[in-house]
């Protein structure tokens, strides 16, 4: 008996990300140079604005907090796909399956930072003159700490949904993850309930970010219109476009999977955007914000040349 409500199924075999042999390697070198990237990128940026005393602002410090999430992420489930890729038979216990499905915590937590980094930047253009007030540590503290407690009660309710379900003798998982859905298709029991939750949360966690962004950008293009001088508004564009961008990435593939019913799409095409914000995501955020910044060009290039200097 496995250590659940009447669950049979003491461990599940992932199909992983592709059937093909010829393709399993250079897949693996290829997400092997992604991660190594995506740590380096992410614990660079940490270290950078820790390391940098006019980093300590409240833009940085949601900065820190999306790295912060982007590397623990990226540290749960591409490990794991690695080793799917160059091994024979894969296996992930039923203990391992529910704590891969408890750390979808990260992917919600990245939502509603991005949220918070839309309020800055709304702030920012807007009431520049309330800064200050409008961001003080105990409201962005405020920010992040529902940010997480948002991430911990979703990640809590899908958990605990699954673990009501039994598991009887089917235990293949068409993923590279142990993902809500994949195992939902394995139950055999009735997931009517667990279904519904999945919807329920992935439309509050995805749609309240999105339209919160959505009034922030509204207020944040009203201010920018009424702006008369153009190298104020190419400022103000800019201030933006990192963000609009990382939201797009992340909100768009998270949605596409999670969106629907588990019987209405292939896996197989689920696992493309998977891999998207699984991977790619947590990549790109580090050089999204790093190469479109002066300030943390500059500080990378005055912290390198002290080490090189030493």
């Amino acid at each position: 008996m496995a250590p659940g409500n009447g669950s049979f199924v003491t461990q599940f075999i992932l199909k992983g990300l592709t059937d093909h042999p010829d393709l399993q390697l250079p897949l693996f070198f290829l997400f092997v140079a992604m991660y190594i990237i995506t740590v380096q990128g992410n614990v660079s940026f940490i270290t950078l604005i820790v390391l940098n005393s006019h980093f300590h602002t409240p833009m940085y410090f949601f900065l820190f907090n999306l790295s912060f999430i982007d590397f623990c992420y990226s540290s749960v489930f591409p490990p794991k796909m690695l080793i799917n890729l160059i091994s024979k038979k894969n296996i992930i216990s039923y203990q391992g399956s529910m704590a891969q499905l408890f750390f979808c915590f990260f992917a919600i937590s990245e939502c509603y930072v991005l949220t918070s980094k839309a309020y800055d930047c709304c702030v920012t253009i807007c009431n520049p003159l309330l800064y200050n007030i409008a961001t003080s540590p105990k409201v962005f503290s405020i920010l992040i700490f529902a940010s997480y407690l948002m991430a911990f009660s979703t990640a809590m309710a899908h958990t605990g949904c699954l673990l009501r379900l039994t598991f009887c003798d089917a235990n293949t998982i068409n993923h590279y993850v142990c993902d809500i859905l994949s195992l939902l298709q394995l139950s055999c029991t009735i997931t009517f309930i667990n279904e519904l939750v999945v919807f329920l949360m992935g439309s509050v966690n995805i749609f309240v970010p999105s339209f919160t962004i959505f009034i922030s950008y509204d207020f944040i293009l009203c201010s920018i219109l009424h702006l008369s001088s153009t190298e104020g508004r190419s400022k103000a564009f800019s201030t933006c476009s990192s963000h609009i961008l990382t939201v797009s990435l992340f909100c768009r593939s998270s949605a596409f999977v999670y969106l629907q019913p588990s019987s209405s799409g292939s896996m197989n095409v689920e696992k493309i955007p998977s891999v998207f914000y699984t991977n790619v995501v947590p990549m790109v955020n580090p050089f999204i914000y790093s190469f479109r910044n002066k300030d943390v060009k500059l500080a990378l290039r005055k912290t390198l040349s002290r080490k090189s200097f030493n």
